[in-house]
């Protein structure tokens, strides 16, 4: 048991995640970008807009006003469109980099300073080399980035854990965003949540597939 902050609480895998924490007694402290996200029975809740690096120092800020150190960091933050290159607003574009790739970057940069030195760093990713489809060229170009991203952070942060989780379909409400059938082998998020903690505790590090 211990501290956990979960970045995108209120999204499916998030909101799992952090019910499976809480489930065996931890310390949850969960960002959501709305003010008026739903009531989370349990979870800490921090207003946080990953795409706004001021907006992410100030919810580690409060955060530390909370608790000493996290033992646990889970990025599960993310968004998803689905537009042909040539049809794409650049500001969509820009969006899911933001929220898929450079809010993971922002979330652990500001947090390293409060997690506990062995606490591990969990990234929400994708198989994404299956998501190279037809206006889905933003969320594969970012998801891609957050793997290397992860396998950098890795070997920076040496003396604690960095694991990628790279689910594969899961039935969450991000699924209705693309004009793709739900694989009837989807994934739910509460079978995510367990696999990815029992990763945790097994001390597994780098990449994690789930399928």
């Amino acid at each position: 048991m211990g501290t956990a902050l979960v970045w995108g609480v209120t999204g499916g895998i998030g909101k799992a995640v952090a019910a499976e924490l809480l489930r065996r007694g931890w310390v949850v402290l969960g960002t959501t970008r709305s003010t008026m996200a739903p009531d989370m029975a349990g979870v800490h809740l921090l207003t946080a807009d990953v795409a706004d690096p001021l907006s992410v120092r100030q919810a580690v800020f409060n955060a530390a006003q909370e608790v000493e150190q996290l033992d646990l960091l889970v990025y599960a933050a993310g968004d998803i469109v689905a537009a042909p290159i040539g049809e794409m607003a650049p500001e969509d574009f820009g969006r899911m980099i933001s929220t898929n790739l450079t809010g993971a970057y922002l979330a652990v940069h500001h947090s390293l300073p409060l997690l506990a030195p062995d606490a591990p760093i969990v990234l929400i990713g994708a198989i994404q080399e299956r998501l190279r489809l037809p206006g889905l060229s933003a969320y594969a170009a970012a998801k891609a980035g957050l793997e290397a991203f992860a396998e950098a952070l890795g070997k920076e942060e040496r003396k604690r854990r960095v694991l990628l989780v790279r689910p594969g379909a899961v039935d969450t409400p991000l699924w209705q965003k693309v004009p793709l059938k739900l694989p009837p082998n989807a994934l739910e998020a509460d079978e995510v949540a367990i696999r990815l903690f029992k990763a945790v505790e097994a001390g597994e590090k780098g990449v994690l597939d789930l399928t």
